[in-house]
């Protein structure tokens, strides 16, 4: 619930990335299907990126339960957290990708006359297109996301966000989607995997100050965690 709700709780500050994230994909939708046709058509290519993009989002989503289990059985709680807000991220995405599918209703490079056409038939056909945003890309940055906070080593956020940039550029070049789409859902996996952290990962409450009984009175007790990363 909170995630749906955070439009609502959006202050000025956030004007500094809605801006840019408004303008780029603006930019991008603009220029969708003259890209898409400079890259052309190529069924082998396609097929060996779809594959890529379709494994690599596969493991991602299963990480989160092995992960889990691997955890359980080392009696490794830290794992464990990992791997549950690596799960709820991910479930996050995928619920929320799904409504915003059928509302935007946009077709693939492959449907229609390939450019892109939101709701080309009005309500009359709907769904005509499920290609804004990917899936794909939501979950592989909601999950990147989730682990480069509880794993907050630079080989850690180099491997995962690396992970997550690779598969967003095979949804293009595999076709399945114009880069506005890769953008859109990129942008808003980052968020969704963001606020998870930020709101349920111990890790994310590096500092805090709290007021505590003493056997001399009132007194302030300081906490700072140095939990693995």
């Amino acid at each position: 619930m909170g995630i749906v709700t955070s439009p609502f709780r959006i202050s000025g500050k956030d004007l500094f990335w809605i801006a840019p994230f408004g303008v780029a994909t603006g930019f991008a939708i603009d220029y969708d299907a003259h890209l898409m046709r400079d890259l052309g058509v190529n069924p082998s290519r396609e097929d060996k990126f779809k594959k890529f993009s379709d494994y690599t989002t596969y493991g991602a989503s299963a990480a989160p339960v092995v992960g889990y289990l691997v955890g359980m059985a080392k009696h490794d709680d830290y794992l464990q957290e990992s791997s549950v807000l690596a799960g709820e991220a991910t479930l996050d995405a995928i619920i929320l990708n799904e409504g915003l599918k059928y509302a935007i209703n946009r077709q693939r490079p492959y449907q229609g006359d390939g450019t892109g056409r939101f709701w080309p038939h009005g309500p009359s056909t709907w769904p005509d297109g499920q290609s804004m945003p990917s899936n794909h890309c939501m979950i592989m940055w909601s999950f990147a996301r989730v682990i480069a906070g509880q794993y907050n080593a630079p080989g850690t956020k180099i491997a995962v966000y690396s992970l997550a940039t690779a598969v967003s550029v095979s949804r293009v070049l595999s076709r399945e989607h114009f880069p506005s789409d890769v953008i859109v859902g990129s942008t808003f996996g980052y968020l969704i995997g963001d606020y998870v952290f930020r709101h349920r990962s111990r890790q994310a409450g590096l500092f805090s100050i709290s007021a505590v009984n003493t056997v001399n009175g009132k007194g302030v007790q300081v906490d700072i965690n140095l939990g693995r990363h």
